[in-house]
């Protein structure tokens, strides 16, 4: 049914769900899994006065060692599970972005992603990652809450 399952987490505590989900349906399908982390560009992350105090290079080399301690525990749930999982980092990218541009390069053909649920003026302010996805891709998703 599905091949290859693309995993997006940011490392919370929801994600952590979804990358449970996505690698027990892996297992279950036999399919191939990647999980994903996405870092946002300096630009996004920082502005004003904490440009100054957070060189562009602190934020880069903390932004990676955050995705690898990310990544790593996705990799200990792969195991505990029992399938292998590739994991990457993309950098300088907004994180729905990120997802389908890299979905689309790996040839994944499920995508499984957490949501918060937020509504009214938490999701105007706070955004939705998952619900960007969804816009603007073409494949499928499981959204996990």
């Amino acid at each position: 049914m599905y091949a290859h399952i693309l995993i997006a987490t940011d490392g919370s505590e929801l994600a952590e769900k979804a990358v449970e989900q996505g690698l027990t349906l892996a297992k279950t399908l036999g399919s191939k899994a990647t999980a994903i982390n996405v870092t946002e560009p300096w630009t996004a992350a920082v502005s004003g006065e904490w440009a100054v105090a957070f060189p562009v290079e602190e934020y880069e080399k903390a932004a990676a060692a955050n995705a690898q301690k990310i990544l790593d525990r996705v990799n200990e749930a792969a195991q505990r599970i029992g399938i292998a999982c590739e994991t990457v980092h993309v950098r300088d990218q907004f994180p729905a972005e990120g997802i389908v541009e890299e979905a689309k390069a790996r040839g994944c053909d499920l995508i499984v992603m957490s949501s918060h649920g937020r509504r009214g003026l938490a999701k105007f302010v706070l955004g939705s990652q998952a619900t960007r996805v969804l816009t603007h891709s073409t494949i499928p998703m499981l959204i996990c809450r």
